[in-house]
């Protein structure tokens, strides 16, 4: 069991990395947003749908045909992609060294660093999210379930208005949806009486959310034009690192003060991934001959 998902988790971010580079260079200029988010369009829809479908299958006929299940369908979508993704001609070969380079610009490494901290904010409190739901609030275990479910389906909103405006400025996508989502965080404890409050806090919190999956990506992309695959990468370990972060200071803080601060908590490292992206705003712009993701990378 532990080889089983061992490998999928070691091939899962190339998959994700060149799959949003592919559909950006499809896609073409100005409309790379659009494009990574229908592919994490997939993603948050199988979050949603994928995890309840599987375990209706595993509980009506055991773990092992929900595992063959998944794997007849990740062969046939293997099958689909080869032979129905069109083939991008004329994309000249990037050398590893070259890719290599995007760890030497300080603009990139600002880039990646904003991932982490939003990361870092986000899984603070998600982490401990069904436990501040049961604890703080008394829902019952299926009332958990079906409130983080409804928090992943207001996710597709967020999948599509991050994707949209996301191709206008990266940055300010990124300023806008942290705020929304320091804000949900922040409201999260003291509309827990409320449950009308409590909903529009969520959904507040889960649109901004997952906007920023789509929102980084893009960002980190456009910031290494030269290699965006490898960006693409270099960015979920960014995003990977905040979440351990994130879920390792949400259980200090609760630790020492208990569920109810991990708001305030993931609302301050919020707050310092602002101002890295206002710093990122103000730094030089990268020359204007750098080419676009959707344009042809010259030699």
């Amino acid at each position: 069991m532990a080889v089983a998902r061992f490998v999928p988790a070691l091939a899962l971010p190339v998959f994700w990395a060149m799959a949003s580079e592919t559909a950006a260079h499809l896609a073409g200029p100005s409309r790379e947003g659009r494009a990574v988010a229908l592919v994490f369009f997939g993603i948050v829809a199988a979050t949603v749908l994928g995890i309840p479908i599987g375990t209706l299958i595993a509980d009506a006929w055991g773990w092992r045909l929900a595992f063959a299940a998944l794997a007849a369908l990740a062969l046939a979508k293997a099958l689909l992609l080869a032979a129905w993704l069109p083939r991008i001609p004329g994309r000249p070969g990037v050398s590893l060294r070259s890719q290599a380079s995007v760890l030497r610009q300080p603009l990139v490494l600002g880039h990646l660093l904003l991932s982490l901290l939003v990361f870092t904010g986000m899984f603070t409190p998600y982490t401990y999210l069904a436990d501040i739901l049961q604890r703080l609030a008394g829902f019952s275990g299926s009332l958990v379930g079906w409130t983080l479910m409804g928090f992943g389906a207001v996710g597709l909103l967020g999948n599509w208005l991050g994707g949209r405006l996301v191709d206008r400025s990266p940055l300010g996508a990124t300023l806008l949806f942290v705020l929304l989502m320091a804000l949900g965080m922040l409201a999260l404890v003291p509309t827990l009486g409320n449950a009308w409050l409590l909903a529009a806090t969520l959904a507040t919190w889960g649109v901004a959310q997952a906007a920023l999956f789509i929102v980084g990506q893009v960002r980190v992309m456009k910031s290494a034009p030269r290699a965006p695959a490898f960006a693409a990468s270099l960015n979920i370990s960014a995003c990977n690192a905040g979440i351990g972060i994130g879920a390792l200071a949400g259980s200090r803080v609760i630790d020492g003060s208990g569920l109810a601060p991990l708001g305030e908590v993931g609302a301050l490292v919020c707050l310092a991934a602002m101002a890295v992206a206002l710093l990122l705003m103000l730094a030089p712009r990268q020359a204007a001959t750098e080419p676009s993701l959707g344009g042809h990378i010259p030699h």
